[in-house]
């Protein structure tokens, strides 16, 4: 936490330097920053200050933090930076990094680039460019240190003391067979605190399993978290080591799937620019506003079809909105729970069926203990015990609907691949609106009129 709040206060204490225009000093201070502090501020500044920052940042620290910032952001950058400039940022950039960065460069200096780099790294990016990103391929970092089983602990630590520096995040070396299939994993607590004279087939770990790099990014989140991970080997089909994933790039990975699950509940891109011009903001969001607006349209429909009802018992619409209401919490709080258990991978046909049986439990003891607190409230509120029971009856129906939609809407939305924190809670918020004011409404029209 006091890491976190140093950060914080060293970026006010930059933006203070920008506004009160000392710009030597706010240039010293922000290229003492790391580069993701770095991408943090340009994202968080006004168009304007986010230019005069970036024209102060180091040409070598400039493709370390293109690789941080959001993908808008980064694409406002890219457009005022000349061919040179973009070549001279991608100097020294690790390979996966580059690989990331490649995507958003015009194909001219993409070519450029590649031009620039020598054998090995060219051959190194095409390897990561070859998975699709959202992959352990996608993800992995090839620089990578590997050694044979059968020399001892000195000889690796000769090797390692030649070399002079190893990968950032390394705590393991993989043992590879001479056609770098991988075998196991010799960790460096075990290099230094065993006798050096050990052979490095009798001290490495053989209980690392390998990740293939064909793995979803999911999937790869899910095995550093069950496995306390720190790094793992990414192999091919046939075992041979391609590369490693280290738990810096996991991370990356949960918070992009934490700030996609945040932002794709309202429609909205975790990539977008919070200071994108207002028109071309307003245009993204129209969009889901327009589906939203159809689905209140569906709703509103359905609440016409009991026009007679509502004129005949004015009551009922002092009423109506707490049946949705209700029905839209339940539902949400099984959709969170079912999409968070698709993404983990514990949800399987062995146990699907006992899940919905359990959530539409819930809703029925809910709704039956709500449905007799509101159906008492009305009661002494209008002194009508029918419109009691009527309002109590719809609840219960609605609430136990509202948990199996939560239940199948995002399983069927996940079968046909669309994601289920994008469009849930509009098709969600559609059935438990139709629903619920189709039951008020007609258990109205059957018992009072």
């Amino acid at each position: 936490m006091e890491a976190r709040e140093h950060t914080q206060a060293n970026l006010e204490l930059l933006r203070e330097k920008l506004d009160s225009g000392r710009m030597r000093s706010a240039s010293i201070m922000a290229n003492s920053l790391h580069p993701s502090e770095l991408a943090r501020l340009l994202e968080s500044l006004p168009l304007k200050d986010r230019a005069a920052l970036w024209e102060m940042i180091d040409h070598e620290l400039e493709g370390d933090v293109l690789v941080e910032v959001a993908e808008e952001v980064r694409d406002g950058l890219l457009e005022g930076m000349g061919t040179d400039e973009l070549i001279a940022a991608t100097e020294g950039m690790e390979v996966d990094d580059l690989a990331d960065l490649l995507a958003d460069l015009p194909e001219s200096v993409t070519r450029e680039v590649l031009q620039s780099l020598d054998k090995q790294d060219h051959e190194r990016l095409e390897q990561v460019l070859a998975f699709d990103e959202e992959s352990a391929g996608g993800m992995m970092n090839v620089d990578v240190v590997t050694v044979r089983p059968d020399v001892t602990l000195e000889v690796v630590a000769r090797y390692l003391r030649v070399g002079g520096e190893m990968p950032d995040g390394t705590d393991s070396i993989f043992v590879v067979s001479r056609d770098n299939t991988y075998i196991g994993s010799l960790f460096l607590s075990r290099l230094l605190t065993h006798d050096p004279d050990d052979m490095v087939a009798n001290v490495m770990s053989t209980d690392l399993i390998p990740i293939p790099a064909h793995t979803p990014s999911n999937q790869v989140v899910w095995e550093f978290e069950n496995r306390d991970l720190l790094s793992a080997p990414v192999v091919d089909d046939d075992y041979r080591v391609l590369g490693r994933i280290t738990v810096d790039d996991v991370v990356d990975v949960i918070r992009d799937e934490a700030e996609h699950a945040l932002m794709g509940a309202v429609g909205l891109d975790e990539e977008d620019d919070m200071f994108a011009p207002v028109v071309k903001s307003a245009t993204r969001r129209a969009l889901w506003l327009g589906v939203n607006l159809c689905t209140a349209f569906l709703a509103a429909a359905v609440v016409d079809m009991f026009q007679t009802t509502l004129d005949a018992i004015v009551l009922l619409a002092v009423l109506m909105p707490i049946v949705p209401s209700m029905g839209g919490v339940a539902g949400t709080q099984s959709l969170v729970i079912i999409t968070r258990a698709i993404a983990l991978g514990q949800i399987n046909p062995a146990n699907a069926v006992g899940i919905l049986r359990k959530e539409v439990l819930v809703g029925v003891l809910n709704g039956f203990g709500w449905a007799i607190i509101v159906s008492l409230f009305a009661y002494l509120w209008f002194g009508d015990w029918r419109i009691g029971g009527i309002i109590g009856a719809a609840m219960i129906i609605n609430l136990v609907v509202a948990a199996s939609a939560g239940f199948f809407i995002p399983m069927a939305l996940k079968r046909i691949n669309v994601d289920p924190a994008l469009a849930g809670g509009v098709v969600l918020t559609t059935v438990t609106d139709v629903i619920g004011y189709s039951a008020f409404l007609g258990l109205g029209a059957i018992f009072l009129l």
